[in-house]
C-alpha cells in the first residue's frame, strides 16, 4: 500500500501522515452553527471530512472523529461584533434558543445520514461551558485582558499568530476588523459579557461577569477534552483558515505552551486541512436569498442526495467546485451507471460497502488479485495522494467494467472502494435513485401503466397511440427516454 500523504495548511506542504498514537487517527472537524438549515456549500466540508476518515480507516487506523455542534457563542460576523446567531433566530421564530438548536441539529444530522456520512461524535458547545470557563481562567493572567464587553485574548502573547492564514506574508488574509478598546485588531473574545440591562437566553456566571463564551473557545476546549493535545488532524472549510482556526491555535498555544509553529504540534493538531468553496453563480447559495441551496431542495427537484456526494468526489477537496444543475445531473447519471454495475455483484456480498477497513486482510493477499491488482494499486495510490477522489472514482469505474476476472474478487474490491468513497452502491437500487420532484403530481403506478400500454402499442406498430401516450406523459412532467443506454426508461423532469 502507498503511504498516506496529506496537505497541511499550516506548512502549505504535502506531508506523510504519522499518527500521534500508534495505530490511531484522531480527527476534529469544525461543525455547524445550528441556527438555520445547512446549505450544500456547508455540507461539502462534511463529505470531505468523512472521506478523510474513511481513508484513514482504509489505511488501517482506528478512527476517533469529532464534529462539534455550535449552539452558542457564534456571532453574525467572525469578528467580535453583531448578535449571537442563536439568539437572533430564536427571536425571529418566537422559540427558545435551545429549541432552535435542537431542531436544526436534528436536520443537520438527517442531511449527514442522507449523504452517507459515517456517525461521528457531536458534542454541543453548551455541554462544555464550565470547561470553557476553567480554560479561560487558566490562560487569563498571561494572555488575556478585560474590557467592559468581556475577556479578550491578546494575540501578541503567542508566537507566530496568524501563520495558518499567512496574515503576515499574504496580503489581505487573516484581517479582522478592530473593535474599540482592543490592544490589537486581531484580539478576540474569550468571554462576552451580557450588556447591562439585557438578558440572554443562553448565559452563565463567570469570573468576568454573566455572559457567554466566545465562538473560538469551544473548539479548543472540546478538541483537548475529547482527543487530547496534540491530536492528528483538524479540518474545516477554507473560510475557517483565516480567522477561526488561527484563533483556535493561539488559544491552544496559550494553554499548552507559547512555543512557535515551526513545530506544527504546538498548534494543538499536527495537520490542519481545509476544503475549498462550493461556487454557485445564481446567488441562491445565500441564506438571505430565500430558497437557498440546501440538500432538501435537491431532493425536491428529483436528485438523490448521493448525487451531490458524487459531485463533490469528482473534484479535489482543495479545488473550487462549481455547482450547476447540469453538473448535478451528470453526477447522478454516473451514480446510476455504478449502481447498475454492482447489481450483479450485490448478491455476492450482502451488506458490503459499509466498512472502509474490511478489505485490510485482503490487501495482503498479493498475487491473488491477479488482473485487478493494478486497479487496486491505482485506487490506493489516488486516495493516499491527499485524497485524490477524482482518480479513485476512475479506478472504481475500471473495476466495474473489468471482464474475465474472478467475480468474488471483483465484488470484494468494488465494495471496498465504495466503502472508502461512501457512495453506498451495494444498498442503492434504481428505484432509490428515481426520486419524484416535489412538483410532480402523476403517480409512479400511472407512469408504469402508461409505459406498458405504450410498449404494447409500439410492438403492434401503432405509433399514433405510442406518440399520444408519450405526449400525455410529457405534459405531466415525465420524460420518456427511448433507447436510454442506462435502461432507466423515464424520469420526472425537475
Amino acid at each position: 500500500m502507498t503511504d498516506l500523504k496529506l496537505f497541511n495548511s499550516l506548512t502549505r506542504k504535502l506531508e506523510p501522515f504519522t499518527p500521534v498514537h500508534a495505530g490511531e487517527a484522531r480527527v476534529y472537524t469544525c461543525g455547524p452553527t445550528v441556527y438555520n438549515y445547512q446549505h450544500i456549500g456547508n455540507m461539502r466540508a462534511y463529505v470531505f471530512a468523512d472521506t478523510l476518515g474513511r481513508t484513514l480507516q482504509w489505511k488501517g487506523y482506528k478512527l476517533t472523529h469529532v464534529v462539534n455542534i455550535t449552539d452558542v457563542g457564534h456571532l453574525t460576523s467572525d469578528a467580535d461584533e453583531g448578535e449571537d446567531k442563536m439568539e437572533r433566530m430564536a427571536a425571529r421564530e418566537g422559540k427558545s434558543a435551545w429549541d432552535i438548536a435542537r431542531f436544526y441539529q436534528e436536520d443537520f444530522e438527517r442531511d449527514l445520514a442522507r449523504l452517507n456520512v459515517q456517525p461521528k461524535q457531536h458534542p454541543r458547545a453548551t455541554e462544555y461551558v464550565d470547561a470553557m470557563i476553567e480554560w479561560g481562567k487558566s490562560i487569563a493572567d498571561k494572555h488575556c485582558y478585560e474590557l467592559e464587553s468581556g475577556l479578550y485574548f491578546d494575540v501578541a502573547t503567542v508566537a507566530d499568530y496568524g501563520r495558518l492564514a499567512r496574515a503576515v506574508t499574504e496580503d489581505g488574509e487573516g484581517r479582522i476588523e478592530s473593535v474599540e478598546g482592543k490592544r490589537n485588531a486581531a484580539d478576540f473574545a474569550i468571554w462576552r459579557k451580557t450588556p447591562a440591562g439585557e438578558t440572554r437566553q443562553m448565559e452563565w456566571d463567570s469570573p468576568w461577569g454573566r455572559g457567554a463564551p466566545g465562538w473560538h473557545l469551544e473548539c479548543s476546549v472540546m478538541g483537548e477534552a475529547l482527543l487530547g493535545f496534540p491530536f492528528d488532524i483538524h479540518t474545516g472549510g477554507i473560510d475557517h483558515r483565516e480567522i477561526h482556526h488561527p484563533n483556535e491555535i493561539a488559544q491552544n498555544q496559550a494553554f499548552c505552551c507559547t512555543n512557535g509553529l515551526d513545530d506544527p504540534k504546538n498548534s494543538g493538531a499536527k495537520i490542519w486541512m481545509h476544503n475549498n468553496f462550493l461556487v454557485e453563480r445564481s446567488g441562491k447559495m445565500s441564506k438571505s436569498s430565500g430558497e437557498f441551496l440546501r440538500l432538501q431542495l435537491l431532493v425536491d427537484k428529483g436528485y438523490h442526495p448521493l448525487a451531490y456526494r458524487m459531485m463533490c468526489l469528482q473534484a479535489h477537496y482543495r479545488s473550487e467546485l462549481e455547482f450547476s444543475w447540469e453538473g448535478l445531473g451528470a453526477a447522478l447519471t454516473r451514480l446510476k451507471r455504478m449502481v447498475m454495475g454492482v447489481e450483479k455483484l450485490r448478491a455476492r456480498l450482502p451488506g458490503a460497502g459499509r466498512d472502509p477497513a474490511h478489505l485490510g486482510p485482503g490487501l495482503r493477499r498479493g498475487d491473488e488479485w491477479g488482473k485487478l491488482r493494478p486497479t487496486l494499486d491505482k485506487f490506493d495510490a489516488a486516495m493516499a495522494d491527499d485524497l485524490n477522489t477524482a482518480v479513485a472514482l476512475t479506478a472504481l469505474d475500471d473495476v466495474l467494467a473489468a471482464k474475465m476476472v474472478d467475480t468474488d474478487l471483483k465484488a470484494e474490491l468494488a465494495a471496498a472502494m465504495d466503502a472508502v468513497l461512501g457512495l453506498n452502491l451495494f444498498d442503492l437500487t434504481r428505484e432509490d435513485l428515481r426520486i419524484r420532484p416535489k412538483s410532480a403530481t402523476i403517480t409512479e403506478a400511472k407512469i408504469e401503466l402508461s409505459l406498458l400500454k405504450r410498449n404494447i402499442a409500439r410492438v403492434n406498430r401503432d405509433f399514433a397511440t405510442s406518440d399520444l401516450i408519450r405526449d400525455e406523459l410529457g405534459a405531466a412532467g415525465v420524460e420518456v427516454m427511448d433507447g436510454d443506454p442506462l435502461g432507466w426508461e423515464w424520469r420526472l423532469a425537475s
